[in-house]
């Protein structure tokens, strides 16, 4: 269907700041955030990138015999895992168990791949470049994950003879990993509100990432402080004539692996991005990216004003704070699966039964795991202050009057929203909650109220978000997004974060997960007597006993794949 390009009614967005996009695409009682009239759904843009005449590295599948289970990958900092080497088997376990295919669905002549990182609408703006040099196996270069073939396309060799002498040796490689954001593939569905699904996206990707690293005994750590031209530049989504006629890629977060196994980059720091602008920028490039769309209904200006509006420039400081140091013990995880499985059997559940109630130590323990821990996985990925907080609507827990609870992941938090939220408050201290290392749990009864029907109601009328054993919604801390607008999409990628460690400990204590990106916003901030512009509600999250759809059908995600390439993988 060739339709002509239906414009937002205008060329400019006109958002003049983050706070002025968030206001913007608010849903309300009244009125949703402007989206699309119509939606083609024959036509969804594809969900995998390819680069068309890129040499091709195979990669095996390895997650199978990834041994380490739930308990010992969340109990323990990551370098208490035995590390593996890193070698391109570690590159594909790493993958595998992070941003690859978990299934395919299919419900009639419809068919639909699922992956281990979650994304709004299931839609996947998300794509992801390696940086390997000296990993055995494969050449020193940047490289796309395909995430259809489970492999790397070369984008860009290295190999020239000025690099040799830096080259690192063999058994120290070193690896980083970038991700940046289609936004199209969101704005397709969802219009002016895309931009807060991809950065919700990357957080979920973040965390993925982490926790599939520290299966085989490493981490990832952020670097937020590189300027996105830089980024954009490093992953080549800058290249003018590359991407002249395909959807645009947005850099979002540079990323370096860390193991006991790896060491500094002879000759340069490991995060010093001039050194590898000039591995770029000696480079031979191939592949050329595929068209996603190839006739899209609506331009959506805002988006692209939003991006430029919160890029991260040069010289920019990250503040580490001691809010990450707060809680130092964990509570431990009774869940002895195989944590790649707990991994890729990851959903997002549909509807909840209502009905099933979860246990008080798995709650706690649920709970336990968001906050924010620099020592322990996901939150090595997370850098600078804490800047989301949580209120829940707990329904079915056991010893748990229903009720609106507050969980502040920091003690400044903990104060914000003391002043904050409405006076009439209780604050309740739980007298049986957990004591989390130097502080005790903050937990903290509201009100007790049966509160099915308003959780559902500001969540966009779902059901799913009453019927769960809880639900929550996050507060953002805008105090410095006007200064530093950038500050919005750490917002946004931290509750990411949170929703997947969400995700995996509901699936560790046998109930599942969803996240909601639907909500009204300042109904959520009229429930809670919010009344100035410091706390933003930015994301939804629901966890209950799913009800499973046996209508669709699941397939393994690569069957066919590892048929072709032989058994033995």
């Amino acid at each position: 269907m060739n339709k002509p390009l239906l414009s937002a009614t205008e060329t400019s967005s006109g958002v003049s700041d983050a706070r002025d996009y968030h206001q913007r695409t608010k849903h309300h009682f009244s009125g949703y955030a402007k989206g699309p009239e119509t939606i083609d759904w024959d036509n969804q843009p594809n969900p995998f990138r390819r680069y068309d005449g890129a040499p091709l590295v195979e990669l095996p599948f390895v997650a199978d015999q990834l041994s380490v289970s739930y308990a010992q990958l969340t109990d323990s900092a990551a370098q208490k895992v035995a590390a593996e080497k890193v070698n391109l088997k570690w590159i594909a376990g790493w993958l595998e168990t992070s941003l690859a295919l978990s299934a395919w669905k299919q419900f009639g002549t419809a068919r639909w791949s699922l992956r281990c990182n979650p994304s709004s609408g299931n839609l996947h703006p998300t794509e992801a470049y390696l940086i390997l040099l000296g990993v055995p196996g494969v050449a020193d270069g940047l490289y796309h994950y395909c995430v259809e073939l489970h492999a790397l396309e070369l984008r860009c060799d290295f190999r020239c003879e000025e690099h040799d002498e830096a080259t690192p040796a063999e058994n120290s490689p070193v690896v980083y990993l970038g991700l940046s954001s289609i936004a199209w593939r969101e704005a397709w569905k969802y219009g002016e509100r895309a931009y807060r699904y991809c950065q919700l996206d990357i957080g979920h990707a973040v965390a993925a990432l982490n926790y599939a690293a520290g299966l085989q005994g490493g981490s990832v750590e952020a670097l937020p402080a590189t300027p996105d031209a830089q980024l954009a530049q490093l992953l080549g989504v800058d290249r003018a004539d590359d991407f002249a006629e395909v959807e645009k890629e947005y850099p979002e977060v540079l990323l370096r692996l860390n193991t006991s196994n790896l060491d500094s980059f002879e000759g340069a720091e490991k995060d010093n991005v001039e050194t590898l602008l000039a591995d770029v920028s000696a480079g031979k490039w191939y592949g050329k990216p595929n068209l996603l769309d190839k006739h899209p209904f609506y331009k959506w200006p805002i988006i692209d004003e939003t991006f430029a509006l919160c890029e991260k420039p040069e010289g920019i400081e990250i503040e580490e704070t001691q809010t990450l140091n707060v809680y130092s013990a964990a509570l431990a995880s009774r869940c002895e699966e195989s944590a790649a499985r707990i991994i890729r059997s990851r959903r997002s559940a549909q509807a909840f039964d209502g009905q099933s109630v979860l246990a008080k130590d798995d709650f706690y323990r649920i709970l336990d795991q968001t906050l924010p821990r620099k020592d322990f996985l996901p939150w090595s990925g997370l850098t600078g202050d804490v800047l989301v907080h949580c209120v829940l609507f707990i329904h079915r827990v056991e010893g748990f009057a229903p009720g609106l609870y507050a969980f502040p992941r920091s003690e400044s938090g903990e104060a914000m929203m003391r002043s904050e939220l409405r006076d009439q408050f209780l604050w309740k201290t739980l007298d049986d909650g957990p004591n989390s290392g130097q502080r005790d749990f903050p937990l903290y009864q509201l009100i007790a109220a049966k509160a099915e029907r308003t959780a559902s109601k500001l969540s966009c009328q779902q059901p799913i978000a009453g019927d769960g054993a809880f639900s929550l919604g996050m507060l953002g801390d805008f105090a410095d997004v006007e200064a530093k607008p950038w500050r919005y999409r750490a917002i946004l990628s931290e509750a990411g974060m949170i929703g997947q460690t969400l995700y995996l400990e509901a699936e560790s204590v046998g109930m599942r997960g969803t996240g909601i990106g639907c909500f009204f916003d300042d109904g959520v901030h009229d429930l809670l007597g919010i009344q100035t512009e410091r706390l933003q509600s930015v994301y939804h999250f629901t966890v209950g006993n799913p009800i499973i759809d046996h209508r669709l059908a699941s397939y393994s995600p690569y069957s066919e794949l590892k048929k072709q390439r032989g058994a033995d993988q």
